[in-house]
């Protein structure tokens, strides 16, 4: 693998994909290479059939779990992470010897000496079928993978309840590209009753994302969708707020819709707040949802991070007895990002989430008596350079995720995305959809153009859609294909119709089906009078094409490409020479980070404060008059430009401060600004300010977002605990933190954003009161 490109490289409701994976940073120190070190000498040849337990228990360096979980991960494709946490291969030469190792190593093997033991992995094996796992046991991983390749579809699923996720996380660590593209390529887990998921199908989530949860942004970015013969697995929006009452109003705008087509019983909606927020929708506005959505890791621990435990998702699947299940998305590097890599690799921990889907999925079919409609999202790339950098890595993550998710039974689909700090380019990412599509994954987003509105980051236009089809002779879910044919947005053969890339033409079809008998072109004239307003907000819609059907229209390219290149030199930049300086009632503190390139590459360097800041705060803390229960603090995050801007950053800090003191709230007489600084940064301080407080205090957080949405935003991070719990190294995170984000003057603005997280934060105060 390629390390030496370090040129430029970006990273930024209970915390969801979203804030989650926008947060970054690893605190877990890994095995160093000076602690279990991997010598080359003495492998043996294969047909002495060495597998890992008998090379470790001859070897000098003896066995031991981290020596074994060691080899494991050295035999994974370089990637950033798995380096960051010490589980690399220290060289080519490791990687080859720890592949040749795992392949004589048998299953059972693996299955008797689990690297990492909790909850979840135990739920996970319980859901494995014992006289199967039993009858592989033997195989090692070497005659495993020759299985795989050489058997048929039937012959695969036959033995796929057996294989354990540790296993089938082994297995592909040593497959090629190749090999794992031949495996994916002839197995299919389709959703019932659906094309989805088959053979020769590639769907769509449609990604109607808002920075401001508009419901005509929502509703707009799906007719556009439509009229591009696009989106047929789910309506999927990642919301800005986790107001049930927000959540409910898109919930209502994306359900109107599919009722208004007829297509509710074709595909879902579904709003990813976190899977609480989404039952008491339901439970307030009874069907008002449809599929439920939860972000899920590879650990107890990790998901802690989410506010969600195995507990409580299998108490969830019992109760989908429904037409749609649940949703869940996943993603190499997401448990490290959040500190509980639990001495696995990125691999491991991406199969075992796996296991986890495949368990609730089981659930559910067990309550219904029926195949559950559960799918996978693998969102490949959204991190940052901490976990991988370039597009071969974006690839080899993709496929290895896309064999595990199947191996586990499950309908799955890939995220194909990048983060403006990544090596990865908007060609590059056509170059990345072109070596995946031979795998078939069921699914890939949708958005009108690359760039995500709210995000910040890079993914799938609804015209790469269109390419894939033509260069791969991929279809849609036949019941969306006729519904598109009756738009007139595609023909028969799959050509575009003449209300190809017209998404006016959509609307007046959703106008008619309502009963709107107004003139077509008073219609029409209000769909252009729509779309102007939408597109002022600062959100792309797109209309016809490029000289080609599948190519963006040259000048929404060319904006594309602007921002593009605009995000990428934002997210390097610093505050201001003069910046700090001209702040006042402010104590200035600096991360560990020691300079830019570093926050970037290392993100738990931006989480930790430098000795003197820490004695900075301990020294404000021990000089204040009186007590305080909110602190605030600034930093730069991934968007100092959005920080620095006065106009936005001074009367939202002025008017939420205005509305916490109206509630009674005391807050600090300083605001502490720091340089470098991340979401866990702001934890730090509360810890060292409130430790052994009587009563809960908080910390308000207001952190620049990654750029690439068009927008400079920041978020406001608020956290509210007691003084035991701030006493606790590590206790508060971002499990107990609620965020307002998009926050500008083009996105959500400035006095809104301070209505909205007064009003947010007023709850949590009172929840943390009681």
């Amino acid at each position: 693998a390629d390390k030496s490109n370090e040129t430029e490289f970006p990273l930024g409701s209970t915390l969801d994909r979203r804030s989650f994976l926008h947060l970054g940073g690893v605190v877990f120190a890994g095995l160093t290479l000076g602690g279990v070190g991997l010598s080359t000498g003495g492998c043996g040849t294969a047909s002495e059939r060495t597998g890992l337990l008998e090379y470790l228990r001859g070897s000098k360096e003896g066995w031991s779990t981290e020596a074994f979980a060691k080899w494991l991960g050295s035999a994974n494709a370089f990637k950033e992470g798995d380096e960051l946490v010490g589980l690399a291969a220290e060289s080519e030469e490791v990687r080859e010897k720890a592949r040749a190792l795992l392949s004589e190593t048998r299953l059972r093997d693996v299955d008797g000496n689990p690297v990492f033991s909790d909850g979840l992995h135990r739920a996970i094996n319980s859901s494995v079928d014992a006289q199967i796992s039993a009858s592989v046991g033997e195989m090692t991983f070497g005659e495993l993978r020759t299985f795989l390749l050489s058997k048929d579809e039937a012959d695969i699923k036959s033995i796929m309840p057996g294989l354990s996720s540790d296993v089938i996380g082994c297995v592909v660590k040593i497959l090629t590209n190749e090999e794992l593209i031949a495996i994916s390529a002839k197995i299919f887990n389709p959703l019932p009753g659906s094309d989805i998921g088959a053979r020769g199908y590639l769907g769509a989530r449609i990604q109607p994302n808002s920075p401001t949860d508009n419901t005509d942004d929502i509703v707009w970015q799906v007719f556009n969708g439509f009229a591009y013969g696009v989106g047929d697995v789910v309506l999927g929006t990642n919301p800005v707020s986790s107001e049930a009452e927000s959540v409910h109003a898109i919930e209502a705008a994306l359900k109107d819709v599919l009722v208004t087509f007829g297509l509710d019983g074709v595909l879902p909606h579904c709003v990813l707040a976190h899977i609480d927020i989404q039952a008491e929708v339901e439970k307030r506005w009874p069907g008002s949802t449809a599929l439920w959505f939860q972000s899920i890791a590879g650990s107890d621990a990790a998901n802690a991070t989410f506010d969600v435990s195995v507990g409580e998702l299998e108490s969830v699947a019992d109760t989908r007895t429904g037409a749609y299940g649940l949703y869940f998305e996943t993603g190499q590097g997401a448990d490290f990002t959040n500190g509980h890599a639990q001495g696995m690799d990125m691999v491991l921990h991406e199969s075992r989430k796996y296991g986890l889907a495949r368990h609730l999925s089981l659930r559910i079919s067990a309550a219904t008596g029926r195949r559950a409609w559960l799918h996978v999202n693998d969102v490949a790339g959204f991190i940052g350079p901490e976990v991988f950098r370039n597009r071969d890595q974006l690839v080899r993550c993709c496929l290895e995720d896309l064999v595990m998710g199947k191996l586990h039974g499950l309908c799955i689909g890939l995220d194909v995305c990048s983060t403006l700090h990544m090596d990865v380019s908007l060609d590059d990412l056509d170059y990345c959809l072109e070596q995946v599509a031979p795998a078939n994954p069921a699914y890939l987003m949708a958005l009108p153009t690359k760039i995500d509105p709210m995000l910040g980051y890079l993914t799938t236009g609804f015209q790469d859609h269109l390419n894939l089809r033509s260069k791969f002779g991929f279809k849609t879910n036949e019941p969306m294909r006729k519904f598109f044919l009756e738009l007139g947005v595609i023909t028969e053969s799959g050509s575009p119709g003449v209300n190809f890339g017209r998404p006016q033409s959509v609307y007046l079809a959703y106008r008619r089906r309502k009963g709107d008998r107004r003139e077509e072109a008073v219609i029409l004239a209000e769909a252009e009078t729509r779309m102007k307003e939408i597109r002022e907000r600062g959100l792309f819609l797109t209309e016809g094409h490029g000289d080609e059907p599948h190519k963006l229209r040259a000048d929404i390219d060319s904006q594309i490409r602007e921002i593009y290149e605009r995000s990428r030199r934002s997210i390097w930049a610093e505050y201001d020479a003069e910046f700090l300086p001209s702040l006042k009632d402010t104590v200035v503190l600096q991360t560990q980070a020691e300079s830019r390139r570093e926050y970037i590459l290392r993100p738990e360097k931006g989480e930790l404060l430098t000795e003197a800041s820490v004695a900075r705060v301990r020294e404000f803390a021990g000089g204040l008059e009186g007590e305080i229960d909110v602190q605030i603090v600034l930093s730069d995050g991934l968007n100092a430009l959005a920080v620095m801007d006065d106009a936005q950053r001074v009367p939202f800090i002025e008017a939420l401060a205005q509305k916490l003191s109206s509630q009674g709230l005391r807050l600090s007489p300083k605001i502490f600004a720091v340089e470098r600084g991340r979401v866990r940064a702001g934890y730090k301080i509360g810890e060292l300010m409130f430790a052994g407080a009587d009563t809960p205090r908080a910390v308000l957080h207001i952190v620049g977002e990654r750029p690439g949405s068009g927008h400079d935003c920041f978020s406001v991070y608020m956290t509210a605990a007691r003084g035991d719990v701030w006493s606790m190294k590590g206790k508060v995170d971002h499990d107990r933190t609620r965020v307002v984000s998009g926050v500008s003057r083009t996105a959500l603005e400035p006095l809104k954003g301070a209505d909205d997280a007064a009003r947010v934060f007023a709850a949590m105060w009172n929840k943390a009161s009681s």
